[in-house]
Order: C-alpha cells, then sequence, then structure tokens
C-alpha cells in the first residue's frame, strides 16, 4: 500500500474525500449526462507487475475499480453501462490466470447481485452479453443467478461482455437474421437487410446509442469491442492509467469533455436552424 492510499484511509480524510466527491458529480448533473457508457477495462496484470503482486490480485482490484466507477455512474444518472470483462480471445491466456479470472468473474457476479449491493441499491439490470456456453458450469450458474434476481430493475443496466467479441457479436445477429428466413424455399432478401436489421440483432439491440468509450492503460486500440455500436457520435477515449487506478478524478476530465462536446454540437445545430 503507498503512502498516500495508507494517509486517504483516516476517517477524517476519507469523509472530506467522500465530500468533494458527492459535490463534483452534483456540479457534473448540471450539465448534458451521457446515456451508455462504456468501459474497456485494461491494464490489470500490468498493474500487478508494476506493484510486484499477484496477477489475480490485479484483476481482483480491477473489480474495485468498477464497482466504484459504476456507482459514480449510477450517482449521475447514467442509464446503461457496459463493460469489456473478458475476452473470448482472453482463453489463449495460460490456464491458471483464465481459471483464475473465472473464480473472479463468479465471485464479482454474486457480490453484484447480493442483496444491498450496487444492482439492488440502483436498481440495476446485470445482463451478461457474450458466448456464456464457452465458461464452466458453475460461472454459467453464478451469470443465471445475478440474471434473475437482477431481470426485475428498471432504473439502469449493466452490460457485463463476457466472454465477448464484436466480430462474435456480429456473426450471431447474421445468423439469427438468416434463420429468421420463414423457410429454405423462401430465403431472405439480401436487399432487405439494413443496419438497422443488424442492430435489432445485436446482444445491446434494446441500448441506447453509445455516448462515451473509455479504455484505460495507455493502449489505443478498439480490441474487437463494439465495433459496430460505436459510431460517428461516440467520443473514444484512450487514458494513460492501469485500471485498478481509475476513479472519478481521471474520469472527471473525460464527462466534462464529453459535455463540452455535446454543447458545442447542439450550439452548432441552433445557428444551423436559425
Amino acid at each position: 500500500m503507498s503512502i498516500i492510499s495508507w494517509v486517504l484511509r483516516f476517517p477524517p480524510l476519507q469523509w472530506a474525500t467522500s465530500t468533494l466527491n458527492d459535490a463534483l458529480i452534483t456540479a457534473l448533473r448540471q450539465g448534458p449526462i451521457p446515456t451508455h457508457v462504456a468501459f474497456v477495462c485494461d491494464g490489470n496484470r500490468r498493474y500487478a507487475k508494476t506493484h510486484g503482486m499477484e496477477t489475480s490480485e490485479g484483476h481482483s482490484q480491477g473489480f474495485e475499480s468498477l464497482k466504484k466507477i459504476l456507482e459514480v455512474c449510477l450517482q449521475l444518472n447514467v442509464k446503461v453501462v457496459t463493460v469489456y470483462a473478458f475476452s473470448i480471445e482472453n482463453f489463449k491466456r495460460p490456464k491458471w490466470e483464465v481459471d483464475a479470472l473465472m473464480d473472479i468473474a463468479k465471485s464479482a457476479l454474486a457480490q453484484l447481485g447480493a442483496h444491498g449491493d450496487l444492482a439492488d441499491r440502483y436498481g440495476v439490470s446485470v445482463r451478461i452479453l457474450g458466448e456464456t456456453s464457452l465458461v464452466p458450469p458453475d460461472v454459467l450458474e453464478a451469470i443465471e443467478k445475478v440474471t434473475e434476481q437482477t431481470k426485475h430493475n428498471k432504473k439502469a443496466i449493466l452490460n457485463v461482455c463476457f466472454p465477448y467479441t464484436s466480430q462474435s457479436e456480429i456473426t450471431h445477429a447474421v445468423r439469427t437474421i438468416v434463420s429468421a428466413s420463414t423457410s429454405p424455399s423462401t430465403p431472405i432478401d439480401p436487399e432487405s437487410i439494413t443496419e438497422s436489421t443488424i442492430s435489432s440483432h445485436l446482444f445491446t439491440h434494446d441500448c441506447p446509442p453509445l455516448d462515451l468509450l473509455v479504455r484505460t492503460s495507455g493502449v489505443t486500440r478498439m480490441s474487437d469491442f463494439m465495433l459496430w455500436q460505436t459510431g460517428a457520435e461516440t467520443m473514444v477515449k484512450f487514458i494513460d492509467c492501469f485500471w485498478p487506478e481509475f476513479n472519478l478524478w481521471r474520469f472527471l476530465p473525460v464527462l466534462v469533455e464529453w459535455q463540452m462536446r455535446v454543447k458545442g454540437v447542439g450550439l452548432r445545430l441552433r445557428k444551423k436552424q436559425a
């Protein structure tokens, strides 16, 4: 633990930090708020290596960071949060690491669905997007349990992409469209397939457009995440810190920039209409 982290554990400083965070969130809520925010939670392994800890501990701290950022988003009244928790490509990692990630996922899902935790307090419906047939039976059981526990929550949505890639999602959408053809003798007309057709068959079909996508760790690539959903109006930000280090203070300038951008677009539209 760093000296700064140790000092910040003193109750008076914790109270001051919490009060300041609440004030910042209140100030942010005076401006426009993104409806749908996505995160590529990258850098857990490098964070662990940098701090001389086990890789699994880096992933565990990454989950704690996710809970804090999720709560910030919920306090801001963001309606949909989508997180890239596990790529299908991650199955290529060493077995011990994949097993550790599955154990963390099982524990994390149980926490999210627990009475009194974030999903319960903020009315969040937890959804798992991806090829769930690839995960072990005990993790699949945890997925089904948290989905069932939170399905009646209507205030916000947490999409957990696990295991996921955009290519897999788009392939799934196309297969669904083709299989919906009325009969083999009357195949679907290719000209009838539009962007809207594909969008309506994605895992995120009932979610609003993606407003903001944030990736941590300084890596500047999308890594096969939300490629279809990331449109011309989506603001994409690459942040040079590891995911366990990402907090309100690092999120704040991103949100302010997004608000300024939205206000700028609105001003240009009003000038056009004048």
